[in-house]
């Protein structure tokens, strides 16, 4: 009986190389596979190559030139690509001026329009500007960075410990400074300490 011969080194060298490239292969497969285990793509043959995806954990961005305006997260989320619209629930997000946050807000509901290039927020809406003012509505749209921001709906703005204001209707101005208000308002004014 003859004694078992073993590869030469240069050939173990080559089969640990290979074993070792099969591992990180299996490894990419099960964290991809893990990764996307939430997102369910339905495809629709109703009206051709319309797609529905539904999707857990979604976030949205426009970002030109290295510049970023806004991000948006979804706890879920459903894309329709005959509107052109997500739909989202758990929201939470950023409008950006100059690469620094100049707003957050988190809400219940709300939709981003592709085509539109606009973003509504629906049921429980609160935000946060730059500058120490918070705002809750029951309705907020955005159109793009240089139209006002327009809260509907038992609005509610604050200015620190300065100013209180109730009303129907409150449209922000792009920069964020000047607000106007109408409709049924009550405004509360405070001095100092």
């Amino acid at each position: 009986m003859k004694g078992l011969k073993f590869p030469k080194k240069k050939n173990r060298l080559y089969v640990f190389a290979m074993l070792a490239i099969a591992g990180v292969l299996v490894w990419a497969f099960i964290t991809a596979s893990m990764i996307t285990r939430d997102f369910n793509r339905q495809q629709r043959n109703a009206q051709g190559e319309s797609q529905e995806a539904v999707v857990s954990g979604i976030i949205l961005t426009e970002t030109k030139d290295a510049k970023k305006y806004w991000e948006i997260y979804g706890d879920t989320g459903e894309w329709n690509s005959d509107k052109s619209v997500a739909q989202l629930d758990g929201v939470l997000g950023n409008f950006y001026k100059d690469n620094e946050v100049s707003m957050s807000f988190k809400s219940s509901k709300g939709t981003y329009n592709s085509q539109a290039g606009d973003i509504t927020l629906y049921e429980d809406t609160v935000v946060a500007i730059k500058g120490g003012i918070t705002l809750k509505a029951d309705k907020l749209h955005w159109i793009d960075s240089k139209s006002p921001i327009i809260a509907e709906g038992h609005v509610e703005i604050q200015k620190d410990n300065q100013l209180l204001s109730q009303a129907n209707k409150i449209e922000i101005s792009p920069t964020y400074e000047n607000f106007k208000i109408t409709g049924n308002t009550v405004s509360k004014v405070y001095e100092g300490k």
